[in-house]
């Protein structure tokens, strides 16, 4: 799917799916942030086709695909496209978003088998007419404050022998070299480091929030499930970039510049202000070694016949 998570890249791409929680987006503008969220699932697209071929070799004409926080239904119109016998429903709390999901779907010709459910997730899954074979959920369980209860509530909508498909994890993104000829090497690592504390610091400031060790397969065992596969995909585009990639890591870092800017210590910040300037020269505006190089883990796991 494609979002926008508000904290860091690369517990997925600067976006935020399953927007059925309520921690940080109620002040969130998204009609604003829709083209970015679009902008980027679509850059993302290799990634995530090479996620729905390993699918699609494990789940076997699927009646019904559930996109569980689909944003603006970039991911969700992919699934269409891979199963063309099943229908398909993108599930999100944020209605503008699933406005942009319909219409892409009418666009590429999908819309005779495109649903979309508007409403908090994963309760709002009831309103589903019958149980689920594939069901995915991008970068969005961590936002929820008891992710072991939300397993097994997305797994309570599966019919016996269903698929859960969830992204999580994986590497950070990078793209920048350790040493990029102003200030100290290794800035990318040191932003990192601070995205995790925020990260840990929203997790903790979520109402009624489980700390959970992040074993994905234990925790869907756990939830009931049983957990059928493990695999990493990678985004790997070299410099130099095209426009639509350099304009993506200029947004990622000039939104990583308003939420952890001031946690820098003042030679990274001075450093990340340069590469954010257009007018610099060694910024990611006109510097030629800027790469776009993530990887992203999928688990898969299935409700017992």
């Amino acid at each position: 799917m494609a979002h926008d998570h508000h904290h860091h890249d690369t517990h997925g791409p600067a976006h935020g799916h399953a927007h059925g929680h309520t921690h940080d987006h109620a002040d969130l503008d998204w009609a604003e942030m829709a083209p970015h969220l679009e902008a980027q699932a679509e850059l993302y697209t290799p990634l995530y086709r090479q996620a729905l071929d390993w699918l699609a070799r494990e789940v076997t004409e699927p009646g019904l695909v559930v996109d569980v926080g689909s944003g603006p239904g970039v991911v969700s119109c992919l699934f269409a496209e891979t199963f063309p016998g099943a229908r398909v429903v993108a599930a999100d709390g944020t209605g503008p978003l699933l406005e942009r999901a319909r219409a892409r779907a009418g666009r590429l010709g999908f819309a005779d088998r495109f649903g979309t459910l508007a409403g908090d997730l994963p309760g709002a899954l009831s309103e589903l007419d019958y149980p689920v074979d594939l069901m995915w959920a991008s970068q969005s369980l961590h936002h929820l404050p008891d992710q072991r209860a939300a397993l097994a509530a997305l797994g309570g909508h599966l019919a016996p022998g269903g698929t859960l498909a969830i992204l999580e994890g994986g590497l950070p993104a990078r793209f920048l070299p350790r040493d990029i000829g102003i200030g100290r090497p290794g800035l990318q690592a040191r932003i990192r480091a601070v995205e995790e504390d925020v990260f840990a610091e929203m997790r903790a400031d979520l109402p009624d929030s489980v700390a959970e060790t992040e074993d994905w397969p234990a925790m869907l065992t756990a939830a009931g499930l049983k957990h059928t596969g493990t695999r990493s995909f990678l985004l790997d585009l070299p410099a130099p970039l095209s426009d639509a990639a350099r304009d993506y890591v200029t947004t990622s870092l000039s939104r990583l510049r308003e939420r952890i800017g001031e946690r820098l210590d003042a030679e990274d910040r001075a450093a990340l202000d340069r590469l954010l300037d257009p007018a610099d020269e060694a910024g990611v505006h006109r510097r030629q070694d800027v790469f776009v190089l993530v990887a992203h883990t999928v688990y898969t796991a299935v409700r017992p016949v």
